[in-house]
């Protein structure tokens, strides 16, 4: 039997409407303008559809596991079409890019023909139009403007639409940089959103400042400002106008044939419900967010209901009901020219109720946290090498990667907030993702480096392989035997704007081996034993991915210094040492017992620490550079999650929410530390307990602690969950104060127990302290700074003067009742060994002198979030190096970008031309010598190309950035007569092409050659000449 389409579907409704001409049938007028003289309610249809939670995303497509949540969202978006036709006063907002491209693909040319008229007409409109509407305290913000940008050029693709209104009404919190980064910098007028914490929403009913001007960006100020607002209460209709085809509220039913006439009571309870909203905010606009999670899938319900109430409500003539977006919402606020109060930093933490800070999401699920992470800056590294190599349109290509990325970003994917399915789903979209990119990635650098090619890249016959699990101490690629003459060969990629000098490891299976780079000069390197707890987690979690536990189980880390050109490689060469004792140092290795010497001392370069061998602790910190001193001490604990089962108000500490129930210190269990030395690399490595091993480390030539930890599998056995943190403490007088970052970027004052906007009354002393950490956190005193680096979004804060805290991982045996009915005890089972996760992850600590930490906060953290990339492979014999190109770079090699300036994308486009980010690092006055205008010259970037027009774009690249700014709302803020200025760099000159950035600012071009991109062998020649 043939299914009936969407438009066949249609013309049954108006041919059983011709049928029924001579039924009672009602007109109801529902062409309501707004009326400036009366309270405008603008009703606005809408569902939330979240892109991944209880079900996976395909799931809630296709409406698959219905034991589980009842959502199809195919089945909402047919529904809606000819709800949408059956009047032309109606309307609907849609958000999820994600489901609407799935939706869409699977229309046909009619159906696509109408809704583009739907759109055209205002009908529907698409709002805030990413692929999916992000969290905003743990993702970064590249991951953020990605996937924006994603959304919103398929929309102008396919309908040359540019969304002006952000939707983010259900992450929970929100950020500075979604205000002015993702808000004002993409051309929204502005942004609406639900969750903000209880005792601001109380206050800011009262004050009738549910809406502000929201300028996030200290840097930015006023140029990048929004018209904010927060709803009353939640993101759902007032409580009675719930038209779900199984909802209680009551229908407006108005056939006085029929029983339960009920028009004038509904009438009232609207008129009554909109007096009292409209209490609550300034101006006679108010917006009701007619919908909820994964509704209208029978749009009829609520059309009917609501085009009844538009009808009954306006003849009745108290207020006045409309059809509306938020763009129009919007519109009507501004042309109301009232000044506004302002806004300035974040909504977070959020609580929504006493005891239920949402501050535990901000480091749940950890693994699956630093794997988005880490596929973050492989795809922006890919996309570089997809550029220089040529983009194909067919695979391999980066889109999956991409595609897997955006859609982890949703509010309920890398906040560890969905059910353990969903996760998993989320992890194989992602390595999906991966293992295609992964060969644009190989097929570059071979392309690349293979100099013998001069008309393309198609017969180069280069195997590099690459290590993604290199965090468990697995990497095939380089522990190949080379004791029978071969030579491995490693490729190392830069995809910063900067040369870089760093330490790369890597575990081999050879002990006698030198390193040497592109020029054959043996270079420095060093052995370092592989200890028992990472060959442990290599052997299990190994297994996972080949059945079996591997063969061959390497003894030592290779350990050596590289240097590696702006977005470019370098060439190493490991090969057996032709004399014994020739190669690589061995590290020497200490182990002390408890007592048996006062003190350590570790460190090659300029740093050092003395460590204590007996309470086992750091207790002096001394950089010989700069003469800093200080007394660290860094320990364990964990929290108990709380069980609220017993309390009048319930609430357990779960995916979500953070409430300890008592800090239990960790006490050292092991009798000893073992000291690892060498030429370039100091560890100290240390036994906590069972489930507790921590690395500390130092490398030659750099000034900063790198502590790497494997935590877990968390023991349960005593019937608690728990919640492991470790805590550094310095001496430093911090007085209450810290400051975390927003999304990576701008960094937030916080002062321990207080709130900016309200009166804070404390309930939870230590979670509602906790703030989301995506690059850092750090204190200061008078003299000194202490800053810390992450490898993955967690959550932080300075609970005690002096003192940093790192939530590092959670389990836990309860929800916590915020609708995901499962616990957060994430369990991996290999065959059949079933275990708690154990996370393997880094942070890195500094101390200043005051004033001078930013530089490393800003430049290291770039270096975290781009590590080096390797590949491998093997040779026979000794002429890569003479056959192949060893270095390379993709920018003028007298060339380098600034220091205080990062490229954060770099992509060719699907027209060839090309898309281009540059992002000042800096706020204004956070560095004396980077917080200037700096400035990039274009044509150095592009070498060998002849650039034929630089045009400047929105930051999700939708629409000309001078058109945007001429669109821009201009808004006033109550106390200021004017906006301030602000500095921005000036527009690119044609013939100069040089990019100006001030503190903060990003900036966003696609940039077209005067002929099609040459080839990487054509431009792999220029290079080489």
């Amino acid at each position: 039997m043939r299914k009936m389409g969407i438009v066949e579907l249609i013309s049954a409704v108006v041919l059983l409407g011709g049928l029924c001409a001579e039924s009672k049938y009602m007109v109801y007028n529902t062409s309501a303008r707004i009326d400036a003289g009366k309270i405008n309610v603008h009703l606005v249809p809408h569902t939330h559809d979240d892109v991944g939670w209880l079900k996976t995303v395909d799931q809630y497509y296709v409406g698959s596991n219905n034991s589980i949540q009842g959502a199809c969202v195919q089945n909402a978006l047919d529904s809606l079409v000819p709800a949408l036709l059956a009047d032309k006063n109606r309307k609907f907002i849609y958000v999820e890019q994600a489901f609407f491209q799935r939706w869409w693909r699977d229309q046909s040319e009619l159906t696509q023909s109408i809704i583009k008229k739907l759109v055209s007409s205002g009908q529907l409109e698409f709002i805030n139009g990413g692929m999916c509407m992000h969290d905003e305290a743990v993702p970064h913000y590249i991951d953020m403007i990605d996937q924006t940008t994603l959304g919103h050029r398929f929309l102008k693709e396919e309908f040359g639409v540019t969304p002006r209104i952000g939707w983010q009404i259900d992450p929970f919190g929100h950020s500075a940089v979604q205000a002015y980064l993702l808000g004002a910098e993409v051309g929204f007028d502005s942004v609406f959103f639900a969750r903000i914490d209880y005792q601001d929403r109380i206050k800011r009913k009262k004050e009738k400042s549910l809406e502000v001007i929201w300028r996030g960006s200290k840097s930015l100020g006023s140029s990048a400002q929004i018209f904010a607002g927060a709803f009353p209460e939640h993101y759902e209709p007032p409580p009675g106008f719930y038209f779900e085809v199984n909802a209680d509220s009551p229908v407006v039913q108005d056939n006085v044939d029929l029983f339960d006439y009920n028009v004038q009571d509904r009438v009232n309870d609207f008129v009554a419900a909109a007096i009292a909203q409209a209490n609550l905010t300034r101006t006679n606009h108010i917006m009701w967010t007619m919908g909820t999670d994964f509704k209208y899938q029978y749009a009829h319900t609520w059309f009917r209901n609501m085009d009844k109430l538009i009808h009954y409500v306006n003849k009745d003539g108290r207020v006045n009901a409309l059809y509306s977006t938020p763009s129009i919402y919007t519109d009507a606020k501004y042309a109301t020219s009232k000044s506004w109060p302002l806004k300035i930093d974040d909504y977070f933490p959020y609580a929504d109720r006493a005891n239920a800070y949402w501050t535990g999401y901000y480091t749940s699920r950890p693994a699956l946290k630093f794997y988005v992470r880490i596929m973050s800056g492989y795809y922006l590294a890919a996309r570089q090498l997809e550029f220089f190599k040529g983009r194909s349109d067919s695979r391999p290509n980066t889109d999956a990667l991409a595609d897997a990325l955006a859609i982890a970003q949703h509010h309920d994917a890398v906040t560890g907030t969905e059910k353990q399915h969903v996760a998993n789903d989320y992890a194989k979209r992602l390595s999906i993702g991966y293992t295609e990119a992964e060969k644009v990635v190989a097929s570059s650098l071979a392309c690349l480096t293979d100099s013998k090619s001069s008309i393309g890249c198609e017969d180069s016959t280069t195997n590099l392989q690459q290590c993604p699990l290199l965090n468990i101490t697995y990497c095939p690629a380089s522990e190949t035997n080379l004791s029978h003459g071969k030579n491995l060969i490693v490729v190392i990629y830069n995809s910063l704007g900067w040369k870089r000098e760093d330490v790369v490891r890597f575990p081999v299976v050879n002990e006698d081996v030198a390193v040497r780079d592109s020029k054959g000069r043996k270079i420095e390197s060093q052995l370092v034993p592989i200890v028992d707890a990472y060959v442990d987690l290599r052997n299990y979690y190994a297994r996972a991915y080949l059945g079996s536990i591997p063969n061959v189980v390497p003894k030592f880390w290779l350990a050596f210094t590289v240097s590696v050109p702006a977005l470019g490689f370098s060439t190493y060469t490991i090969s057996t040492s032709k004399k014994p004792g020739a190669g690589s140092t061995k590290s020497s290795i200490f182990k002390f017992q408890m007592g048996e010497k006062p003190a350590i001392e570790v460190g090659e370069g300029d740093l050092k620490l003395t460590i204590s061998a007996s309470p086992r602790k750091i207790i002096n910190y001394v950089n010989n550079r700069n003469l800093v001193e200080e007394s660290v001490d860094q320990s364990f604990s964990f929290y108990t999650g709380y069980n609220g089962a017993k309390d009048k108000v319930p609430q357990n500490s779960g995916a979500y929410i953070f409430r300890p129930n008592g800090t239990y210190p960790i006490k050292a269990e092991q009798a000893s530390v073992t000291v690892i030395k060498g030429p370039l690399i100091h560890e100290v490595h240390q036994q906590i307990n069972t489930w507790i091993f921590q690395t500390t480390r130092l490398y030659k030539e750099k000034e900063h602690i790198e502590v790497e930890f494997i935590v877990g599998p968390v023991p349960i056995d005593d019937g608690f969950g728990k919640e492991v943190a470790t805590q550094i403490t310095t001496s430093l007088e911090s007085n209450k104060t810290f400051y975390t970052d927003s999304n990576g970027r701008d960094f937030v004052k916080r002062i321990r127990d207080f709130r900016t906007d309200w009166d804070l009354e404390v309930n939870q002393p230590v979670a509602g302290n906790y703030y989301p950490i995506t690059l850092g956190i750090y204190i200061q005193d008078k003299e000194k700074e202490f800053s810390v680096l992450v490898d993955r979004s967690l959550a932080g804060s300075s609970v005690v003067d002096g003192q940093i805290e790192l939530m590092l991982h959670r389990r836990l045996l309860l929800d916590d009742s915020r609708g995901v009915a499962e616990a957060l005890n994430e369990t991996i089972c290999v065959l059949d060994d079933c275990r708690g996760l154990a996370v393997q992850g880094k942070y890195y600590y500094r101390i200043d002198s005051l004033g001078e930490g930013a530089k490393w906060r800003r430049s290291f953290g770039q270096e975290i979030y781009s590590p080096l990339l390797l590949a491998f492979t093997e040779e026979d014999g000794d002429n890569w190096m003479s056959s192949h190109t060893p270095t390379f770079s993709g920018i003028d090699a007298s060339y380098s970008l600034p220091d205080n300036v990062a490229l954060i994308t770099l992509q060719e486009l699907e027209d060839g031309k090309v898309l281009l980010r540059l992002a000042h690092l800096y706020e204004i006055g956070e560095d004396s010598v980077l917080s200037v205008m700096s400035r990039v010259e274009l044509k150095k970037l592009f070498p060998g190309k002849k650039i034929a027009k630089v045009t400047e774009m929105s930051l999700s690249a939708n629409q000309e950035r001078e058109e945007m700014e001429k669109k821009r709302l201009v808004w006033e803020v109550e106390g200021e007569n004017q906006n301030p200025k602000v500095a921005r760099g000036s527009q690119v000159d044609p013939k100069e092409l040089e990019v100006e950035l001030a503190p903060m600012e990003i900036r966003t071009f696609v940039i077209q050659f005067e002929v099609d991109l040459i080839t990487a062998a054509a431009f792999k020649r220029i290079v080489d000449a």
